[in-house]
């Protein structure tokens, strides 16, 4: 297959995604691969790369679903010590001795702020090892005068969040020549399309919009969970260790590891039908929309006591903008009055949650620890909304951190980790699956 042509599986779509796949190439100066979701692309990429057993360094404050695929690759996560404010990778607190253990470096970029990606390059250059970069909550970000996804071997975005289309993602690859033996992997990978999928994508937006109209929201949810369409109780999903250590002993194999990889998102291997292919190149073509929207958003919530505005005062287009409060769960519950639902929280830390068995630890854990015990993450769409709740509530900022905790300090919360932007607001302590938007 020629660089440029159609994505996995798009001979069989009647629609092929090479125009996102060129709108894409324009933002990042890449070739770009079409793939159903940024979990699958980065498990790809994960493969094509790292040998199994490679040790990859990646952040503690990420989605569990991302850890699972590492784990999936057949990689031992490593946590690294984070820069406390924005949760980006403190490579100065990384040990000299884990530096040179690693396998490849992983960035996360959380709710959009970049990770130092430039110095993160020099460091892999030097080590002879690839840096990945994960761009699901970065589609408009820059670092070091680029696009955040133009640092890295390989890079993954997801069409779900700023795009909105609830599917899809990008495999951004810094070497072209790459390209045909990557598609190839993805095809082998991909599930097929199946209609009864592709006409519940059809018809969800409107029933999502039906279920607002008449305000069945709770009932909704209700339902699910009677019917055991729950797959989470609270922010992480359980982590069953005695089943996920007989997947790890199989890995690299991402059917093992399904049961942990899919939840919130079923079809993320999913061969799309022309149904998702139209509605996600809709969706992008609105994203600059968006992404102006977001930038003025985040600029007015960056001017609010609970934010740390960056030192060298870069606005970006934020997805979410972490505002740092001193009782989360007592602002979470003032924005849920005014049906703004906080979502995209990452508590605990991954290395709290998953314990030595499955990663090493961060050998400085604090800052992890108080970041995902005080963000907020605020859609800043609804900033200026967000903010007057807030300020009304008394909402006060968080003491910044002074001293590392003692290791087994996690402050796990109960909220719900659900998307902000998701039309159905379950009650807490619900994620269902199949109405909550995809997180990548």
């Amino acid at each position: 297959m020629a660089i440029g042509e159609a994505g996995p599986g798009s001979a069989r779509s009647g629609m092929r995604p090479k125009r996102l796949e060129d709108a894409m190439r324009d933002r990042l100066g890449r070739e770009c691969v079409y793939v159903p979701s940024c979990r699958f692309g980065l498990f790809v990429a994960l493969r094509h790369w790292c040998p199994p057993g490679g040790r990859v360094l990646m952040s503690p404050v990420n989605d569990d679903v991302i850890f699972f695929v590492v784990l999936a690759a057949g990689l031992r996560p490593v946590q690294a010590p984070l820069n406390p404010f924005d949760a980006s990778i403190d490579i100065d607190a990384v040990p000299d001795e884990t530096w040179g253990s690693l396998s490849a470096v992983l960035t996360t970029n959380l709710y959009g702020n970049p990770d130092p990606a430039p110095e993160l390059r020099d460091r892999c250059d030097a080590l002879g090892i690839p840096l990945f970069e994960d761009g699901a909550h970065a589609i408009g970000s820059e670092v070091g005068g680029r696009p955040v996804g133009a640092w890295g071997d390989a890079s993954v975005f997801s069409l779900s969040k700023h795009a909105g289309a609830q599917t899809g993602g990008i495999l951004a690859l810094a070497d072209p020549d790459r390209s045909t033996a990557v598609r190839e992997a993805c095809s082998e990978l991909l599930a097929p399309r199946r209609t009864a999928s592709e006409l519940a994508y059809a018809v969800r937006p409107y029933a999502e919009a039906a279920v607002r109209r008449l305000g069945l929201r709770r009932a909704a949810w209700a339902t699910m969970g009677l019917l055991g369409l729950t797959e989470r109780e609270g922010i992480r999903m359980p982590l069953r260790p005695d089943a996920l250590a007989g997947a790890v002993r199989s890995a690299p194999d991402l059917g093992a590891h399904d049961p942990w990889v899919r939840v919130d998102m079923h079809d993320y291997r999913l061969e799309p039908g022309p149904v998702r292919l139209r509605r996600v190149h809709r969706s992008l073509g609105r994203l600059d929309d968006v992404l102006r929207a977001s930038r003025a958003g985040t600029e007015l919530l960056l001017s609010t006591p609970w934010a740390r505005p960056p030192a060298d005062g870069t606005v970006q287009p934020l997805f979410r903008v972490p505002l740092l409060v001193a009782d989360r769960d007592a602002a979470i519950a003032a924005l849920a009055r005014r049906r703004i639902v906080v979502g995209y929280l990452y508590d605990p830390p991954l290395d709290d949650y998953a314990g030595a068995a499955f990663t090493d630890p961060s050998p400085a854990p604090g800052n992890a620890r108080w970041f995902a015990r005080h963000a907020l993450p605020v859609d800043p769409l609804r900033a200026r909304e967000a903010a007057e709740v807030l300020e009304r509530s008394g909402a006060r900022p968080a003491e910044p951190p002074e001293a590392p905790e003692p290791p087994g300090v996690s402050g796990v919360s109960e909220a719900p980790e659900v998307s902000a932007s998701q039309p159905l607001e379950p009650p807490k302590g619900a994620t269902a699956r199949g109405l909550g938007p995809p997180r990548g």
